[in-house]
């Protein structure tokens, strides 16, 4: 819901703030006085297409803010609980875009306002227009069940679309894929005879390190051995190194832990010699294991060279390969499968789409006639609607036609597509229509009509406040109007006046209410009979809105 609208440097707008209430309210004022600008302003938050021409004269810029309730989806652009829509348009012409604050693309305000406000006037009742949204407004009159028939429809749909892309990749691989399949096979022929191991390259190269250099291993093994072990050798010193601090630890007891390392570095030096013994007679020259662990090593970098950068990259080449290979193989049974499966979900979607086609042409005149009476009730005598199925060339994902509402504006006039058919407020009144008809056609919070009032008095103007005010019970409606006929239904009123090509804005208190319905009548300030038909005016309002 719209909360608060700052505008400045707006045609004949210099500064003004709006705080804006929930229910119905209601903008009036003399014609130029800039009610239509405070339209024109919000939807330049909302990702309108702005221009220099919008500038006040003498302003660097206009700028405009919106603050919202935030919707659901605002994700990182909302902030406790609220969201900011900021426009700025260059006396240049050149325009910027903010949303909570962060800089934004105007599409990116456009799609986020799309679901905040709907406004209809200036020929901007756009979601009407759009077949998938009459075609949705169709659906939704005919009622719950025929929703989930189309629920059902579409799931059938998608599982037929997916199997039909499936196929197809399949049948567009198929040129490619014996090409494929004789190098997967080298490929894993190749691996196979090899049988890489993890880490085996590895274990390998130090196995090939000590075959090379065995005579020099042997050498040395040898050498520190006998400085272990041979005559005076550092086992025999260290053995009477640790009897001789055992010795003086039976003298002295403070001795005995020095006695104790003593005897380890002897233990340590005997347990070293034998170790070194065995390491050195294990060691035997074996020019034949050399050359075989070399070719092996060879063999391994040779397939890390085209199939990874490790063995286990290798092996998992390898495992890849085996399944791309068993997909390719029975690439022709899953095409015979996937065949068999199409015909029967197209079958299955021709039945559901007949069901949601039958759906649809039941309830067609009936949505016509209600329309056209609403039509006929708010100002529009004569205009008829017709609920026109076109048939597609191919079923959609909302069916196998798609619906056209088809407006005659008045007798003898053909019927034509809504946009081509109906001015900007006979569109805000056909849109009215549509919402007195079926009241959850969407869930955008905040409607916004101008020119609603466009060609109508009287009795047609007091038939489009009461469905206003009927609107307002669950949503937040701003109007701006020039009839008291409905500005008489509003629960805020807002008066805007120019004073000296400025205009301001003024919440009108209940006396303030009645001069300004009166001003409305006569066109004259002062008149005692105005003023008593405007009290009538808000009494017959009052007593509408408690339901009476």
């Amino acid at each position: 819901m719209l909360r608060e609208l700052h505008i400045s440097g707006l045609g004949v707008i210099d500064d003004l703030d709006l705080e804006v209430h929930p229910g119905l309210t209601v903008l009036t004022g003399e014609t130029g006085a800039g009610k239509t600008m405070v339209t024109v302003g919000l939807s330049l938050t909302l990702g309108a297409r702005g221009s220099a021409s919008l500038v006040r004269e003498g302003a660097k810029a206009a700028r405009v803010q919106a603050r919202f309730d935030a919707p659901s989806d605002a994700g990182e652009w909302a902030e406790d609980g609220e969201v900011v829509l900021a426009r700025t348009v260059g006396a240049d012409g050149k325009s910027s875009a903010r949303i909570g604050g962060q800089i934004a693309t105007a599409s990116a305000m456009a799609g986020l306002g799309a679901g905040l406000v709907e406004v209809h006037g200036q020929h901007q009742a756009q979601r009407l227009l759009a077949t998938t949204t009459q075609t949705a407004f169709l659906d939704r009159f005919v009622g719950d069940a025929h929703l989930v028939a189309l629920a059902a429809y579409r799931d059938v749909f998608d599982r037929l679309r997916d199997a039909r892309i499936t196929a197809e990749r399949l049948r567009e691989a198929a040129r490619d894929r014996e090409r494929e399949l004789d190098l997967l096979a080298y490929q894993v022929r190749e691996i196979e005879a090899i049988a890489p191991v993890p880490g085996e390259t590895e274990l390998l190269e130090a196995e090939e390190a000590r075959l090379s250099h065995v005579e020099r291993l042997i050498e040395e093994a040898g050498s520190a051995e006998d400085v272990l072990t041979g005559d005076e050798g550092a086992v025999d010193d260290l053995g009477a190194a640790a009897n001789a601090v055992e010795s003086a630890a039976t003298l002295d007891p403070a001795v005995s832990g020095l006695a104790e390392r003593a005897r380890g570095l002897a233990a340590e030096a005997s347990e070293l010699a034998r170790d070194l013994r065995d390491y050195r007679e294990g060691l035997a020259a074996d020019p034949a294991r050399l050359q075989e662990v070399r070719e092996r090593v060879q063999a391994l970098k040779a397939l890390r060279r085209k199939y990874g950068e490790t063995d286990a990259d290798v092996v998992g080449f390898l495992d890849e390969a085996g399944r791309r290979l068993a997909t390719l193989t029975t690439a022709d049974d899953r095409l015979a499968e996937l065949a068999a499966e199409i015909e029967i979900l197209a079958a299955e979607a021709g039945e559901r789409a007949a069901r949601v086609t039958r759906g649809r042409a039941d309830a067609g005149p009936a949505l016509a006639a209600a329309i056209g009476a609403e039509l006929e009730e708010l100002g529009m005598p004569g205009a008829a609607l017709e609920v026109v199925l076109e048939t597609l060339p191919e079923p959609g994902p909302s069916g196998a036609e798609r619906v056209e509402l088809r407006l005659s504006a008045g007798p003898g006039q053909s019927a034509l597509p809504l946009a081509k058919a109906a001015s900007g407020g006979e569109l805000s009144r056909t849109m009215l229509a549509c919402r007195s008809v079926l009241a959850d056609l969407d869930e955008v919070p905040t409607l916004v009509f101008d020119e609603v009032d466009a060609g109508i008095g009287g009795r047609a103007g007091l038939a489009v406040g009461r469905r206003l005010a009927r609107l307002a019970r669950d949503r937040q409606v701003l109007v701006v109007t020039h009839l008291p006929q409905i500005a008489c239904f509003a629960d805020r009123h807002v008066r805007i006046r120019k004073d000296e090509g400025t205009a301001t804005i003024e919440v009108l208190d209940d006396h303030e209410r009645v001069l300004e319905l009166s001003r409305m009548l006569a066109g004259l300030d002062g008149s005692e009979a105005a003023e008593g038909h405007a009290e009538e005016l808000l009494t017959e309002a009052e007593r509408v809105k408690a339901g009476a």
